[in-house]
């Protein structure tokens, strides 16, 4: 996807998110059933944090610390930063090389897919919170989200140590949309599910064990689906 369809949408994502943040006190402490232990509040704080650590990281090219949100008061303080957020990343040159935690080249345009399916997807959480219609995504956005996962993150999880290594390679596959594999050797089970339940299911947001159809070595398939996938 372009520079400039990552920002539309991302600009599409925190103005939603503005809305949802606007709830009185009593809707802000509502659980997030998809962040076990969040509030609502609580889920709009982490936003924030994670906008304003990507925006100074996109300002100056390298890593910075981010910077914990307030212990109350999230929504408001996403609210307040929202808009400088989104100019920061507005203004990003995608080919100004800039620190991320992707593969080489470490380039700028890192940020504007990752911030895009990290609003995308947290706006599903708060939609979730507060029994609101969740959002549709477009399909090649979703698309893009799963090879983001599959490509960038899981691959990350297994060289970290965060998730075991599989003994056989698993395919990830959408009719009509793509296949991924992830681990070596010989394909020991595939995991096909459809473009929607994948894209959120691959983030936890869904049961992905039950809308998939598995084959071959379903344990081998569990385990990986089980992961963490993602951090």
């Amino acid at each position: 996807m372009s520079p400039d369809r990552y920002i539309s949408e991302l600009s599409t994502f925190v103005h939603q998110l503005s809305t949802l943040a606007r709830q009185t006190e009593a809707q802000l402490t509502r659980s997030v059933p998809t962040c076990p232990g969040w509030s609502l509040d609580g889920l709009f704080g982490h936003i924030g944090s994670i906008e304003r650590w990507a925006a100074e990281i996109v300002r100056h090219g390298r890593y910075v610390e981010q910077s914990p949100a307030p212990s109350s008061g999230g929504a408001t303080w996403f609210l307040e930063g929202a808009n400088a957020f989104l100019e920061a990343i507005e203004g990003v040159d995608p080919e100004k090389e800039c620190w991320n935690f992707g593969p080489p080249p470490r380039k700028a345009g890192f940020w504007l897919q990752r911030q895009a399916h990290e609003h995308a997807i947290h706006l599903v959480d708060a939609c979730l919170a507060l029994e609101a219609e969740a959002p549709g995504f477009e399909r090649d956005f979703m698309i893009d989200g799963i090879d983001e996962v599959l490509a960038m993150f899981a691959p990350r999880q297994l060289r970290l140590g965060r998730m075991p290594q599989p003994e056989a390679a698993v395919t990830f596959e959408v009719p009509e949309a793509g296949s991924w594999t992830l681990g070596q050797g010989p394909v020991g089970a595939s995991i096909t599910a459809p473009l929607h339940s994948m894209y959120l299911g691959l983030w936890g947001r869904s049961n992905l064990a039950e809308s998939a159809v598995i084959q071959g070595d379903v344990s081998l398939a569990f385990r990986i689906m089980e992961g963490p996938i993602t951090p």
